[in-house]
């Protein structure tokens, strides 16, 4: 942590975190005002402003985009460790995805679509990973309250995320919508760099590469990396690996539970139909609801010495998601779907309490698993690695994306109460195999939890 950055109460959080929260705010609205849209614009017919495509294609196109989002992160945390700095890349990457959502709005034809879409993963790739270092930069080594902080910023993602669908799905015409989800990357990136200097000090303006050769005894020899940093970065991949297939799962939000939802959950609530856009403001309801929550509870039991370590935290959010996904076959059974044949007819709806409560086990999940993960990027990783290796959490995502869009895909083909089964079944078994070796990569962090 800089010397200069504005520090907080002994028990309170750095302002900088509040600026960061409201920064990722604006971000996050950008981006679940646009992804609430996405596939609904997709496959809407051209009459009524979309593209027309069918649910398979949409549902790809929507896993390779957000995809790719999660993947330039990799890049861009390597490019802001070793040249630009975090404090610029977040300016950098901010503006790009301001330019991709009004090129979205902008809508003459698909250059400009794809122009949009290829804006906003560049963009994202230089904002996502530093913005998110930058909060673990706030605290010395040790400090208690960082996997706190991490749950205060992730209401910041998840407040942005409640608002944007309900605004961005409320117009009948989706340039409206993309149009205001660029209004809101614009406003982030005003707060970001009025407010920067002041209450982040010089935290992140450095690339941290050139930081380390400027601090190092003229003379002295390159230091490799310790057995013990080594270890560390290895428990990094492993719980990469597991936490791939909950983003699978996971992001099925957006795509097969976002278009079952539109066909298939009764969403009349007394003589007002619920805009299908709006679900994906639940999610992120809860998150603000219960985070709050959450970092309490962590910090309670942490000064009892009886928090969970980080790997049984992910062990658990992912059995969170698979239970999650046990409400949706339920939702298949009352529609009369089994697990070998699915009911298509659109007039056959299942009751809204059955998504309700998958998207309330999937929140339990997410909040045991993303915060919690960003946390362990900044404790584990080395520190002129840690964009780089923040960059490789969100790696994960990618990957996650690509899959769970063929898995989206094969919805109208193996049925979506057969699809959400296998989800089930599949990342509840990886949660409990990552519970059975939790104390091996426990150990494996060496003091750090």
């Amino acid at each position: 942590m800089s010397t200069n950055a504005t520090t907080a109460p002994a028990k309170g959080h750095p302002p900088g975190l509040y600026l960061l929260f409201t920064v990722e705010m604006w971000e996050r609205f950008s981006y679940y005002g646009m992804r609430g849209i996405l596939t609904l614009y997709l496959v809407a017919e051209a009459a009524k402003g979309g593209l027309g495509w069918t649910k398979s294609e949409a549902s790809l196109l929507y896993g390779y985009y957000t995809g790719f989002v999660y993947l330039t992160p990799l890049i861009g945390g390597y490019i802001a460790d070793n040249y630009l700095g975090r404090r610029k890349s977040i300016t950098i990457g901010g503006l790009l995805m301001m330019l991709g959502q009004f090129s979205l709005a902008w809508g003459l034809n698909l250059y400009t679509f794809f122009l949009g879409l290829f804006l906003l993963c560049v963009g994202n790739g230089f904002f996502k990973p530093n913005i998110s270092t930058l909060v673990g930069s706030l605290y010395e080594t040790g400090d208690k309250r960082r996997e706190s902080a991490f749950t205060i910023f992730y209401m910041g993602i998840n407040l942005g995320a409640l608002i944007a669908p309900i605004i961005t799905g409320s117009f009948t015409d989706f340039r409206y919508g993309f149009f205001a989800a660029g209004c809101g990357m614009l406003l982030g990136q005003i707060v970001y760099n009025v407010f920067g200097n002041k209450y982040l000090g010089d935290v992140g303006v450095e690339p941290e590469v050139k930081k380390k050769k400027r601090e190092a005894v003229p003379g002295a020899p390159k230091v490799p990396l310790t057995a013990e940093e080594k270890s560390r970065m290895a428990v990094i991949f492993i719980i990469v690996s597991f936490t791939t297939f909950f983003w699978a799962g996971f992001e099925q939000a957006g795509s097969s539970l976002n278009l079952y939802t539109n066909d298939f959950i009764n969403r009349s609530v007394g003589s007002f139909e619920i805009p299908t856009a709006w679900f994906q403001s639940f999610n992120p309801l809860l998150i603000v609801l219960l985070a709050p929550v959450f970092s309490i509870l962590w910090i309670q039991l942490a000064n009892r010495g009886k928090e969970p370590s980080t790997p049984v935290k992910m062990g658990l959010g992912m059995i969170l998601l698979g239970a999650g996904y046990l409400f949706m076959v339920g939702a298949g059974f009352e529609r009369g779907s089994t697990l070998s044949t699915e009911v298509t007819d659109v007039a056959v709806k299942a009751s809204l309490f059955w998504l309700c409560m998958a998207y309330l086990f999937h929140t339990l999940g997410e909040l045991c698993i993303s915060p919690v993960g960003l946390s362990m990027i900044t404790k584990l990783a080395p520190v002129q690695f840690a964009s780089l290796l923040m960059g490789v959490w969100f790696m994960s995502n990618f990957l996650a994306n690509v899959l769970g869009g063929y898995v989206a895909a094969y919805v109208e083909v193996l049925g979506a109460t057969q699809i959400f089964g296998a989800i089930a079944g599949f990342v509840i078994a990886l949660g409990f195999i990552l519970l059975a070796i939790s104390g091996r990569l426990k150990r494996m962090m060496h003091g750090v939890s």
